[in-house]
């Protein structure tokens, strides 16, 4: 038996592919999904939608969970290559399916894959308004799914196996979520393609990691101005380590390199499956995943209008304070930018299923949740699909900057003048080695311990411990210490004005989580 991991939790399976992540793995995991489906919406044949990032070597853990799936029963509607987020959309499309499955490992260097569920449902509007919603599961239904792939899932006779069927239409699908009458009635009149307002067509590069982003990014893009292609030739091939950091995307002819070179507005960087976007300024300089989260709040925020505007009816929306909703990994950037527009924010465990989660509960309870996300790029933006989607934060920030008429450079000028002391934030992550998400909870019990020695010092324990500091030497700094959903690895976040104070508070986080 091969000692690679197998990661199984609320973001689905991933594993090393031939070793711990095998077709008949797949198999299995697949068929439990639809045994659970089968449970869920009381349905003999459940309709699934698949597809998979197009990382090379992926059409074998493809065509092993569609038998899977059939061998449950399942009614299957494969896409083929296809972004996350449009997996997503063709799944929220009424009449579609009841769930889904993307063959991905998402940031996940080549060796990796997996598999990512989500499901349908309808969420409550106003009054008796409803609408069809695709999310990832939950965390209780994320544990179900893995007893019954633990359990072993009951496959069903020849008679009662499913059909499938191949899907084509799934990037207008995706598309359509996102035309420009759907934008203009969200976010504002002032963009991209609006007849009514002069605005100036912005020149992008892309840099998909030749996977699944450029089947959609590339026809949006093309619409709002010219897009150069820097690695989208859809091979699966990756040019660089699939992540998209500051270091993957500073080499020689990367992304950095291209947009000053070309004279470009914008760089926009997708993972494989194209959940998560990060984002090089018109000077090639990466500005950071964190940021595309802010600007995205802001590009909603700025649409809403000021508190006083909304109290005075001055806005189509309505008057209710706007809630945005992020993870306690992301960057208090957030928190500032929803206190220049009068939101609040709401802060949940890491995993997109957990902010969807309380997005949802808030909405049941009549707030105006207007977007949700996590600081690793990943925007979750309600009015096209409740999982996180590079397409639409590109919208949002392509909308900001001609609402604004400002470069990225300069909106990122805006938000570091709201953070303390106005020069910014410098966030410093660290990352330990571990064999299972249990043999983080020796540090966590440490690093909790130890904060509650320290006057000015806030704990949220809803996922390992978050440590905010508020007063002294660390004042406006934060620190999160936590086993990785993804792989195994404890992660040290922390989040200063400065490196340097950053630095200083993981220092002390680990001297305690040592005991000295």
């Amino acid at each position: 038996m091969s000692d690679a991991p197998l990661i199984l939790g609320v973001s689905g399976l991933r594993g090393i592919v031939g070793q711990s992540l095998t077709p008949e793995v797949a198999v299995r995991y697949a068929a439990a999904f639809g045994d659970w489906l089968k449970e869920r919406s009381g349905i003999v044949h459940p309709r699934v939608v698949i597809g998979r990032d197009g990382r090379i070597g992926g059409e074998a853990i493809y065509q092993a969970a569609i038998s899977g799936l059939l061998s449950a029963g399942c009614r299957v509607f494969a896409l083929g290559v296809a972004t996350t987020p449009t997996v997503g959309c063709v799944l929220r499309a009424d009449s579609i399916g009841d769930g889904a499955l993307i063959v991905t490992a998402s940031h996940n260097p080549t060796e990796w894959n997996g598999l990512k569920c989500l499901v349908r449902e309808w969420v409550h509007l106003e009054d008796w308004e409803h609408e069809s919603c695709a999310r990832a599961p939950f965390a209780a239904e994320a544990q179900r799914i893995i007893d019954r792939f633990q359990e072993g899932p009951a496959y069903v006779a020849n008679s009662l196996s499913g059909e499938l069927e191949h899907q084509y239409n799934a990037v207008e699908l995706h598309n359509a979520r996102l035309t420009v009458g759907m934008m203009c009635r969200i976010v504002g009149s002032a963009i991209p393609g609006d007849e009514d307002r002069s605005w100036t067509p912005v020149r992008s590069v892309l840099d998909a990691v030749n996977c699944s982003g450029s089947t959609v990014a590339i026809p949006f893009l093309e619409k709002e101005g010219s897009v150069v292609a820097l690695h989208a030739t859809g091979s699966g091939i990756f040019p660089h380590t699939p992540e998209p950091t500051r270091e993957n995307l500073s080499g020689s002819g990367g992304l950095c390199d291209a947009v000053p070179g070309l004279k470009a507005d914008i760089g926009f960087a997708q993972d494989p499956d194209a959940d998560r976007l990060a984002i090089v300024d018109e000077k090639g300089h990466y500005i950071g995943e964190e940021y595309t989260l802010a600007l995205c709040a802001m590009s909603v925020l700025e649409a809403m209008g000021s508190p006083s505007a909304r109290a005075e009816g001055l806005q189509e929306a309505d008057s209710r304070q706007p809630v945005l909703v992020a993870n306690l990994s992301t960057s208090r950037m957030i928190d500032d930018v929803a206190a220049r527009y009068g939101a609040r924010v709401e802060r949940t465990p890491v995993g997109e299923a957990n902010v969807v989660e309380r997005m949802l509960a808030l909405k049941a309870a009549g707030q105006r949740v207007a977007l949700g996300g996590e600081g690793n790029g990943g925007v979750i933006w309600p009015e096209v699909v409740y999982v996180r989607d590079s397409l639409g934060s590109m919208a949002l920030t392509l909308a900001l900057m001609a609402r604004t008429g400002k470069s990225v450079s300069q909106l990122v000028q805006d938000i570091n003048a709201l953070s303390a002391g106005g020069s910014g934030y410098a966030i410093v992550k660290r990352k330990v080695n571990i064999a299972s998400k249990a043999d983080a909870e020796p540090a966590v019990q440490a690093v909790t311990a130890w904060a509650k020695t320290l006057d000015g010092a806030r704990l949220d324990t809803q996922d390992g411990v978050r440590v905010d500091f508020d007063t002294g030497d660390w004042a406006g700094s934060w620190v999160h210490v936590r086993a990785s959903n993804t792989e195994p690895i404890m992660r040290l976040i922390c989040e200063s004005p400065t490196e340097a104070t950053a630095a200083s508070v993981l220092t002390a986080t680990e001297h305690a989580i040592a005991g000295t």
